[in-house]
């Protein structure tokens, strides 16, 4: 199968998932998964939709597959990092949760979303101070909220530390 070919088959595979024809696109991802192992854009897609159809188990090894070495594009690769991570969480793996999370931010700072599920994971490990940190700082530089911008000095001063009193 040509390189053009897999691509198109692709895009025929996202689009199925993102009309809700997860299963459908379940399996010519399978397929395609097959024809090119070592291909990362289907490894990730593959991922995501085991991910969509509550498979998260079955989607590690995808994710894992398309985080190796090249070939992912930018928006993907962010994509792939939290999915990882996420996916991680939620089936208890949370030290490797946070290390994937810690690697994504690393990667992509000004992610918020990214940040968002590191805290959750950082909060699953019993690091709570370092998870509010996350989000106390996330919120004072992303929130729309005249109040919270109002505040945000002081928000990302309190960040530094929730313990310190007068």
């Amino acid at each position: 199968m040509s390189e053009q070919k897999k691509d198109e088959l692709l895009a025929e595979a996202v689009r199925l998932r993102e009309q809700g024809h997860p299963e459908q696109a379940r399996e010519r991802l399978l397929s395609l998964t097959a024809s090119f192992p070592d291909a990362a854009d289907v490894a990730y897609q593959t991922a995501w939709v085991h991910d969509v159809l509550g498979l998260e188990a079955e989607a590690v090894p995808y994710y894992e597959r398309s985080l190796q070495g090249e070939g992912l594009n930018d928006e993907d690769r962010r994509g792939a990092l939290l999915g990882l991570g996420s996916t991680y969480r939620v089936l208890g793996r949370f030290g490797q949760a946070v290390e994937t999370l810690r690697g994504g931010v690393s990667e992509y700072p000004d992610d918020g979303a990214l940040r968002t599920f590191l805290s959750m994971a950082l909060f699953n490990t019993g690091e709570h101070h370092e998870a509010m940190q996350l989000l106390l700082r996330l919120v004072a530089t992303t929130s729309d909220s005249t109040r919270v911008r109002r505040y945000r000095p002081a928000i990302e001063h309190y960040a530094a530390d929730l313990t310190r009193t007068m």
